[in-house]
């Protein structure tokens, strides 16, 4: 569409028949998220009324909401389910204008460190000792205990500039980083708090598979710096928590249900602090991420 088309739709933004309006933001948001900077220009230079304002406002939110949504949907139903291009996406639903680009920046510069102290002769327990040595004491991430239910924990974005982030996120970014680097670390959907696994992969037999040990030779806790943990100790978790010791609390989980946990755990975290717009918006994303796994 043209300039002086745009710009004539723009203008009946404020026009106060409904059905002139509703025609208009159909027009606009289908034309994508190429429109908001004609949108955004037209609010800096022209002196308009509150109406005008408050249908801008609504009308970018709902074009980057359906972009983000779309992209979403794509990302589900595609087979990779790439960790960190989730992660994204999730962070863009909060905020649109989020740097994808910077992101993945420092990803790699972090992949980096990690790779240069890396060789084949290492064994499970030291690779994991060099990861958390790059992550906890070179870059100095951390569990953020003193704001755990921060919405900002689930952001990647955030928890990349920040150093600071919940069990999850932190579990996340050592994922991304141990996928990258064809090192066999996988998330583990435990209840309360998201654990990691390394597993061993030449190692995984029916019985196992059975039993939910699934080749792990060890878990990981990445909210306390790294730490290796043993199943006993997931048990010992579960009878605190009086859960029962099902076997999809040890082994490892896709990365569409890391995902799927950090949408739910950020819906939590909005409805803490009473940001029902913000949970609504979530729990669409929610049903999104489901409707692939049904079935």
């Amino acid at each position: 569409m043209s300039t002086p088309q745009i710009n004539a739709l723009i203008n009946l933004i404020e026009d106060p028949d409904p059905a002139i309006y509703n025609q208009v933001k159909s027009e606009i948001v289908a034309m994508g998220e190429e429109v908001i900077p004609d949108l955004e220009r037209y609010w800096e230079l022209h002196d308009y009324g509150q109406l005008f304002q408050e249908r801008l406002e609504s009308l970018i939110h709902s074009i980057q909401y359906d972009s983000v949504t779309r992209r979403i949907e794509m990302w589900r139903d595609d087979e990779q389910n790439d960790l960190l291009e989730g992660a994204i996406l999730v962070n863009k639903f909060h905020n649109p204008s989020l740097d994808e680009a910077e992101v993945r920046r420092m990803v790699a510069r972090i992949r980096q460190d990690v790779w240069l102290e890396l060789n084949d002769s290492l064994t499970a327990m030291e690779i994991v000792n060099i990861f958390n040595h790059i992550l906890y004491n070179v870059h100095g991430f951390e569990g953020n205990k003193n704001n755990y239910t921060a919405p900002g924990n689930s952001f990647i974005g955030e928890v990349l500039e920040t150093r600071k982030g919940n069990p999850l996120s932190l579990a996340l970014l050592y994922r991304v980083l141990a996928e990258s680097l064809d090192i066999p670390i996988y998330g583990v959907n435990l209840p309360n708090h998201f654990i990691l696994a390394y597993v061993d992969e030449s190692a995984i037999h029916p019985l196992d598979d059975e039993q939910g040990e699934h080749g792990v030779l060890f878990y990981i806790n990445p909210f306390t710096g790294g730490t290796m943990i043993h199943r006993n100790e997931i048990d010992e978790f579960l009878n605190y928590l009086n859960l029962p010791q099902q076997v999809r609390f040890y082994r490892p989980c896709a990365n569409r249900d890391i995902i799927g946990r950090m949408v739910d755990n950020l819906a939590y975290a909005y409805a803490q602090i009473g940001k029902q717009e913000k949970v609504d918006d979530l729990k669409m994303l929610q049903g999104i991420l489901r409707i692939g796994t049904q079935g």
